[in-house]
C-alpha cells in the first residue's frame, strides 16, 4: 500500500502548520511526515514524541542511537537513512556509524549500552530481561534513561511501521545515507 504524500498544499489544514514547522527544520518535507500528514494526529504525536526525546537526560548522540537501533532493529531502510544523517550532525565517528548501521556493537561502552538496551527492547518486544537491564545501568545510564530509551523506541516504532506499510520512498536528501536492511 502506498500512502499519500502530501505537500504543504495537499496536507489536510489541521496538519499544514506542523508541516511547515519541519519544513523549516529541516530545509526540506520529508516523505514520512507527508504521508503521517493525512492523520494530523498520527503526525503530531510523531513531531510531538521526537519533541519530547529531545527534552530527556540522553545526549544528542544517544538519542540518535536509540532512533537507529531501533530502526536497524525494525529494518526500517528510510529511517536508518534519516538516522545516520542525524548521527553525523551529532558528532559520531564515522566507524561508529557504520558499527550501529551493521548491527554491531559500538566501541564507546556508553553509547553501546544505549544501542543495545534498545535492540533487546525491540527485539523482546519490551521483554529485557535483567542482564541487559543491568548492562545499562552498569554502564553509567539511569532507570530514568531505561524509560527515555523507551519514548525513542515508541517514536521508531511508529515511523518505522509507518514507512514499512506505505513503502516510504527515500528524499532526494537522504540518498547519500541510503542503507539495505542487515536481515530480512
Amino acid at each position: 500500500m502506498h500512502l499519500t504524500i502530501h505537500t504543504l498544499e495537499s496536507a489536510p489544514d489541521e496538519a499544514k502548520d506542523l508541516l511547515k514547522a519541519a519544513h523549516d527544520r529541516f530545509g526540506f518535507l520529508p516523505n514520512l511526515l507527508g504521508e503521517l500528514a493525512g492523520s494530523p494526529p498520527a503526525l503530531e504525536a510523531y513531531l510531538t514524541l521526537g519533541r519530547l526525546l529531545e527534552e530527556t537526560s540522553l545526549t544528542r548522540q544517544e538519542q540518535q542511537v536509540v532512533l537507529a537501533a531501533a530502526s536497524v532493529a525494525n529494518n526500517c531502510k528510510y529511517c536508518v537513512a534519516a538516522h545516520t544523517a542525524g548521527l553525523k550532525a551529532a558528532g559520531l565517528a564515522e566507524d561508529q556509524i557504520e558499527a550501529l548501521r551493521s548491527g554491531r556493537a559500538l566501541a564507546d561502552p556508553s553509547l553501546e549500552a544505549v544501542r543495545s538496551l534498545t535492540a533487546a527492547v525491540v527485539g523482546s518486544r519490551g521483554w529485557v530481561g535483567e542482564t541487559e537491564l543491568r548492562s545499562f545501568l552498569d554502564a553509567g545510564h539511569t532507570k530514568e534513561q531505561v524509560l527515555e530509551v523507551l519514548l525513542g523506541v515508541a517514536m521508531k516504532t511508529l515511523s518505522n511501521y509507518t514507512n514499512h506499510v506505505a513503502h516510504t520512498p527515500l528524499d532526494a536528501a537522504l540518498e547519500a545515507f541510503a542503507w539495505e536492511a542487515v536481515r530480512a
